[in-house]
Parts: structure tokens; C-alpha cells; sequence
């Protein structure tokens, strides 16, 4: 793959559209170009503002629903039904523009409650949408508010980092794209930098790869933030060297 077809790839790698080869290679490819870098992370902070902007609240009955459903519903196999070779090739050969790219992550985000459960991990799915769902709408308040600001760094392995800071509603949410999972039995911990003394804001999943995450407690008069790994449960002051350390936006 080209250096010129690379840097097409932003919208699908903020979207998690490419296979693992082509993502093994853009990621690569992050580390030595600064503007795609950038624009990955933009895109990534765009595709969740649009997701939490347009998110509703299960109706009470859709637990019931979905697990008297994945009973009867014969899931598709992996991957879905496949394009024909034609489309595949019309589909590699055309860069996508930023307009276009635009509409894709409104679609992809009005799209994004659909999913295909497996009977295996449906409690598990619906116990974190439930943990989601509560803290959905302070983050959207956050991310949508008028005075919204963000800042933007790259992290340890290609990954990205935005902090989303609203005076009005005294929060922030931290947003990661691509972060390697921590070591066994440690965590990564959000801590605000009050002028050289840091304070816990909570602790990011170690699962997931990507994330948004509401900044537990005021923003107040803090002038920064930083990520630390820390054993599992957290730690009252940071123990380790911060894998980021950047100022909160003016």
C-alpha cells in the first residue's frame, strides 16, 4: 500500500472500518506523519460527539427483547454477505472526500446502535450499555456544549488522546483512540494537574481500545491533565512516569 493511499484512510481507522493489516499499517504510518495524525484525531472526536449527540435511552422492555431474541435470530456469518469483486474495486479505487467523509461519520452515528448479539456475551453487552447509558448524557452535555474546547496529543504506540473542556458545565471528558491495553492488573488513570499537585479523575477501562470518558469531579482551577498506569483500582497520587501531560484549552 502507498504512502498516498495511507493517507485516505483517516475517516475508516477513526470509524474502525479497516482490517487489521491495513489498520498494522496505518498505525505505523501515524508515527511518521504529523497531519494525518491530526486529522484522525478530529475525526475520532467528531464521530463520538455525533454518536452522543443523537443517543437515546433504551426503552425499559429492550432487555427483555433482545435476550428472547438472540434465541431465535440466526446471526450472519462473520464479515456479512459479501460485495461483488466490482463494487470492492470501485470502493478501493476512489479517495473519499471530506464532505463526503462527513456524511459517512452523521451516518455512522445515527447507525451505531445496531449490533448482532451472541447469546455468550449478551449479559455482559447489556450490563456495560447500562453503565454507558448513565453517564452518556453528562459526556454528551460536555461534547455539545456551546463553549466546548479541545486539545489534542499523541500518546505511547500510535494512539491519540482530546480533552473536552466546558467552562459552563465546570467538566471534561478525556477521548482515546488506539491505546495498547495496560499491562495485567494495572489500569490507566485520568488525573487534572491543580498548578503542579495532581488529582484523581478517574480510571479509563482497560478493555477498550477507545473510549470517552466524564472526568470524575470539577474541572475548577486545574491547568492540566495527565494519564498514568496505575495497579488496578487506582492510585491516591500518581506512581508511574505520565504517558501524557498537556494544558488544558484556553
Amino acid at each position: 500500500m502507498s504512502t498516498a493511499d495511507l493517507h485516505t484512510l483517516t475517516g475508516a481507522y477513526a470509524l474502525h472500518a479497516l482490517s487489521d493489516e491495513e489498520r498494522q499499517a496505518f498505525e505505523r504510518h501515524l508515527g511518521e506523519c504529523e497531519p494525518c495524525t491530526q486529522e484522525t484525531a478530529e475525526l475520532s472526536a467528531t464521530a463520538a460527539r455525533l454518536g452522543l449527540a443523537v443517543s437515546l435511552p433504551p426503552r425499559p422492555a429492550m432487555r427483555e427483547d433482545v435476550l428472547r431474541q438472540i434465541r431465535t435470530v440466526r446471526q450472519e456469518g462473520p464479515g456479512g454477505p459479501a460485495l461483488p469483486r466490482r463494487a470492492r474495486t470501485a470502493s478501493r479505487g476512489r479517495p473519499v472526500s471530506r464532505w463526503a467523509l462527513a456524511a459517512c461519520l452523521a451516518a455512522a452515528a445515527a447507525l451505531g446502535g445496531t449490533a448482532v448479539w451472541q447469546h455468550e456475551r449478551a449479559e455482559d453487552a447489556l450490563e456495560q450499555a447500562r453503565r454507558a447509558d448513565r453517564g452518556a448524557n453528562d459526556i454528551a452535555a460536555v461534547l455539545t456544549a456551546p463553549d466546548a474546547r479541545s486539545r489534542t496529543t499523541k500518546l505511547a504506540g500510535g494512539a491519540t488522546g482530546t480533552v473536552v473542556v466546558s467552562d459552563s458545565r465546570d467538566r471534561a471528558v478525556f477521548m482515546a483512540s488506539g491505546m495498547t491495553e495496560p499491562p495485567r492488573g494495572k489500569v490507566y488513570q485520568l488525573w487534572f494537574d491543580d498548578d503542579g499537585s495532581m488529582r484523581s479523575a478517574g480510571l479509563m477501562d482497560p478493555a477498550r481500545t477507545s473510549q470517552a470518558v466524564l472526568m470524575r469531579g470539577a474541572v475548577g482551577g486545574a491547568s492540566g491533565m495527565g494519564v498514568t498506569v496505575e495497579p488496578k483500582g487506582g492510585s491516591e497520587q500518581p506512581t508511574s512516569t505520565p504517558l501524557a501531560l498537556l494544558n488544558l484549552p484556553a
